[in-house]
């Protein structure tokens, strides 16, 4: 009943018109009563999730080990970088890797890989003539190859782009059984629509493959490379574009070849590792093979050789200036130089260094200089700064034929055929190489006075084909 059908019921035996105030409080408190059933009956909503920031306490998460693939060097929902100077086979390493996976063969250091499908996308290479034969060459199982090839849309199909297609390509991977272990994105600055040089549009476009490699539990190997004239600093600064490639990565790893005098080949090394140890590396020849069951095809291959030890940072070091003819000649100036300087007696350490910086030797090749002389610094007293000086004459004699082999063996990138690793002995050079090899080192030597002059890198270009002119 509505209230205000009560009225009627409240006049009867009353004369008309005569209500009270108690009359309308009654019709009141029926109104309200009324309300009150009407609101009771209304089914109660469930309120939505709050808004905001979520804290999980550490208490309650499980501590898990890495998943490795390859212990210390790939694992599972981490991205990973490859990177180095042109002709180092670095896609040719990820097809290594890749080779090793779907066959579960073995990793450079013996150790046993776990067997798995592997997608690869390239940006530089065509999957006919250079991907396959390389996957074959390499003894890949090409049925656990998935090779990235397209994107469909419905306008039809087009290439696939990795700066916008990452998405598509994770859904596409979890319909996959079994999933592939490994993604190699060939290049990796393809990821990166805006300016690859630029840390916060290169993290916010890599973030699409740290996702997809945490979501399906699969490494993420990116190929990049070196930066020219970047030789003698660290490593994950070598990589081309933004500083954001090297920090995002968990695991960068880096290649370089070696002077052929010394083997020839390359090397691979671990150049920065958030996840395990961060030095060390391989040595490898890359090597044109011929496919067996494809007349007239070939293609390239790693052979692996020898484990390196040290920093990546010193191993590549050394492979720069061995690669690099003018390196070398400003090594043995500034060894020369050094080795004048100490004649009379130790030295600050500063003081030579301000003193080799005002004779236009670079720090790189002052210590590069220092290590082949043999020179240890040493402090000078409690309160005193580093002192270099000469060895002794017993300390600088010559090494012995062993120390010759095994450094000879050491930038050895393949292991020999037999259980001796083959001597290299001392080049000999004709008149004619001498004169060319006397030129480069005058030609170094003239940059730097050059530089230190302060010319800019212009003029000394211009005053180097200038001089070459009248040379010749």
């Amino acid at each position: 009943m509505s209230p205000l059908a009560l009225v009627p019921t409240l006049r009867a035996g009353r004369p008309a018109g005569a209500l009270t105030l108690a009359d309308l409080e009654a019709v009141g408190r029926a109104e309200v009563r009324a309300h009150l059933a009407a609101v009771s009956s209304v089914p109660v909503r469930s309120s939505p999730a709050a808004v905001g920031v979520t804290l999980t306490r550490a208490a309650d998460i499980a501590p898990e080990p890495i998943a490795w693939i390859w212990d210390g060097w790939l694992a599972r929902g981490k991205v990973h970088l490859i990177a180095g100077a042109p002709g180092t086979g670095k896609t040719t390493l990820g097809l290594a890797f890749a080779a090793v996976l779907t066959r579960g063969g073995r990793w450079p250091d013996g150790t046993t890989a776990p067997r798995g499908d592997v997608a690869v996308w390239s940006g530089e290479d065509t999957p006919a003539d250079v991907l396959v034969p390389r996957l074959i060459a390499a003894g890949a199982d090409p049925g656990r190859v998935h090779l990235v090839s397209g994107f469909t849309t419905e306008r039809g199909a087009r290439p696939f782009d990795p700066a916008t297609d990452i998405g598509a390509l994770s859904a596409r991977l979890a319909t996959m059984d079994p999933a592939p272990v490994l993604l190699i994105v060939d290049p990796v600055v393809s990821a990166v629509a805006g300016d690859s040089h630029k840390n916060a549009e290169v993290r916010v476009a890599l973030q699409p493959l740290v996702d997809l490699a945490a979501a399906r539990g699969m490494a993420v190997l990116g190929v990049s490379h070196f930066s020219k004239g970047t030789q003698g600093r660290d490593p994950t600064e070598r990589v081309t574009g933004s500083l954001a490639f090297g920090a995002l990565a968990r695991v960068v790893m880096a290649t370089a070849r070696i002077a052929g005098e010394l083997g020839g080949g390359c090397i691979l090394v671990r150049a920065k590792s958030n996840l395990g140890p961060d030095a060390g590396g391989f040595g490898y020849h890359l090597d044109l093979a011929t496919l067996a069951e494809y007349p007239g095809i070939s293609a390239t291959r790693v052979i692996w050789g020898e484990v390196l030890e040290g920093t990546a940072r010193d191993l590549l070091s050394r492979a720069d200036t061995q690669a690099d003819p003018d390196q070398q000649s400003a090594t043995s100036e500034a060894a020369e130089w050094l080795r004048d300087h100490l004649t009379h007696g130790p030295a600050q350490a500063k003081d030579v260094r301000s003193e080799a910086s005002d004779a236009g030797i670079s720090e790189k090749a002052l210590r590069t200089a220092r290590e082949k002389l043999g020179i240890k610094p040493a402090k000078s007293g409690f309160a005193g700064g580093w002192i270099w000086a000469l060895p002794s004459p017993q300390d600088a004699r010559e090494p012995s034929q062993d120390a010759q082999d095994a450094q000879q063996r050491e930038w050895a990138p393949w292991a020999p055929s037999s259980d001796k690793a083959p001597r290299f002995p001392a080049p000999t050079q004709t008149p004619e190489e001498a004169a060319a090899a006397e030129r480069r080192r005058q030609r170094a030597k003239t940059k730097r006075a050059l530089k230190a002059a302060g010319w800019t890198a212009a003029e000394v270009a211009a005053e180097l084909v200038a001089l070459e002119s009248v040379q010749t």
